[in-house]
């Protein structure tokens, strides 16, 4: 058989490439393989790389075990309501791409994307592949986003991203300033404080979620319930825009309170530099804590009214140490900060990530900010498709539970349903 990677006039066109191979891409494979379809799955790194380098030492899946699992697998273990480290769920997408034996070219990175004779032409560091369809599954929350005037800070000041950050022994003695209280800020602060380092977490107005409720894992009733399956447009319409998910504490419910009574010193939003060494913040702390104390009261709700509706006998709700202790606040408020003074050596930016999609030459493909234009993953250029994106669809979009539905019906656009998958 010819291979793919050699390219001329006569060159072998693959029915579709797959451009990354983190939950999404391999998923979308595992899908394009039942259908039959010859394809390759493009990864710069390895399986899994964006899991490997972009996430701490103690880092760990917010979805429980029960619903970690890819297209085809069930959860069979003895931990349900547990959850995965960085390197078990590697090796979980390792596993299932050795299990499937999946086409995937590790090492290969794309560095242009364009379209010409009725097909897709993807030149990468390894040679040119031509493909009738592809399917970029490349992350759109890889690329840390900084406010502009973050380089102004003093040189003498180490500044990460969340990304970068491994563990409290990898960064310079003395405090250090958190900015973000989203997911990984509050994850990252907290280990800090356990570390027994002095910090100062920017607050930002993020929703919080409960670890568990009624007996069960947050997140299992969220999938019964419905709320997940929430649309995209509704979200938006509700919220005046997609907002961040709700902060999920990994094996415990994470609040400001309680993050307070570890010791970490919580402010209100960042609002910039003054004179270099100084830095301001709004005098918000008070409304950010209510916002996530509401958004949490109203999902118990929600399930609460799922749970009258459904006649199912649940437990009944216990207070949760994290949201019933007192929050400890700076006294008066602090809205101004001298660097020099409060000791701070490390800046941690935790305040968002974008997808890097530059690499795409055509014409369509990318709105005004960069990021792909779509309904439901689906390109409007023919035979381009987009897997894993956040809230592509729904609130569970971005999450790994999408994808068992997410990758069949994107093979179903290219295959068409009539094309039975293979036993």
């Amino acid at each position: 058989m010819r291979s793919p990677w050699q390219v001329d006039d006569s060159a072998d066109v693959l029915d579709a490439v797959v451009v990354g191979a983190g939950w999404a891409g391999l998923g979308v494979s595992y899908w394009l393989a039942r259908r039959g379809l010859r394809h390759s799955v493009l990864e710069r790194g390895r399986i899994g790389d964006t899991w490997r380098t972009q996430r701490w030492d103690s880092f760990r899946m917010n979805t429980p075990n029960v619903q970690t699992v890819m297209p085809g697998d069930s959860y069979d273990g003895s931990d349900p309501s547990g959850a995965l480290t960085r390197d078990q769920f590697v090796a979980l997408l390792e596993d299932f791409a050795r299990r499937n034996a999946l086409p995937i070219e590790t090492g290969t990175a794309v560095s242009e994307l364009t379209h010409e004779n009725d097909a897709y032409r993807l030149t990468t560091s390894r040679g040119t592949l031509l493909a009738r369809n592809v399917i970029v599954a490349s992350g759109s929350l890889n690329c840390p986003v900084r406010p502009a005037w973050a380089a102004a800070l003093p040189p003498v000041l180490r500044q990460i991203d969340a990304s970068d950050y491994r563990s409290a022994a990898d960064l310079p003695d003395g405090a250090v300033l958190v900015v973000g209280s989203g997911q990984s800020g509050v994850q990252i602060a907290e280990e800090l404080a356990q570390a027994r380092r002095t910090v100062f977490l920017a607050t930002s107005r993020v929703g919080r979620l409960p670890r568990r409720y009624r007996g069960r894992d947050i997140m299992v009733w969220l999938l019964e319930c419905g709320f997940l399956d929430v649309r995209r447009e509704e979200v938006i319409r509700l919220a005046g825009r997609i907002p961040p998910r709700g902060v999920l504490g990994s094996l415990h419910t994470i609040s400001l309170q309680s993050l307070s009574a570890q010791g970490i010193v919580l402010l209100g939003r960042l609002t910039g530099a003054e004179d270099g060494d100084r830095l301001s913040f709004a005098d918000d702390l008070e409304a950010n804590a209510h916002f996530a104390d509401e958004a949490s009261d109203n999902i118990k709700r929600h399930i609460d009214e799922y749970i009258s509706r459904a006649g199912i006998d649940a437990a009944v709700s216990e207070p949760d140490p994290a949201e019933t202790v007192a929050m400890r606040r700076p006294n008066p408020a602090i809205t101004s900060l001298d660097l020099s003074r409060s000791g701070i050596t490390t800046v941690v930016w935790c305040t968002g990530f974008k997808g890097d999609f530059s690499w795409m030459r055509l014409s369509g493909a990318l709105d005004a900010a960069g990021q792909p234009v779509h309904e439901d993953g689906v390109a409007a250029l023919r035979g381009l498709y987009f897997a894993g994106l956040d809230f592509a669809s729904t609130r569970k979009s971005g999450i790994i539970l999408a994808i068992a539905e997410e990758a069949p019906r994107l093979v179903d656009h290219i295959a068409g349903p009539s094309r039975e998958p293979i036993a």
